[in-house]
């Protein structure tokens, strides 16, 4: 795993955050909340690759097959 993965996810963070934030102030709960799961399907779509090399490296380390 790369910085520049914990870089992007915080990013994302920090702009799902400010534009959720602005989002129900403005009186769009709803669209706030399609922002945020948009950034967390997104985060999700980063992570998986690692997460299933992860799972590779346990699976041939215990040798299960």
């Amino acid at each position: 795993m790369t910085i520049n993965l914990i870089f992007k996810i915080a990013a994302v963070g920090i702009l799902v955050s400010v534009l959720g934030q602005v989002l129900k102030h403005s009186g769009r709960e709803e669209h706030a909340f399609l922002v945020s799961l948009a950034g967390l399907i997104l985060v999700l779509l980063w992570v998986v690759p690692y997460i299933l090399e992860l799972f590779k490296t346990i699976q041939s380390l215990f040798s299960l097959y």
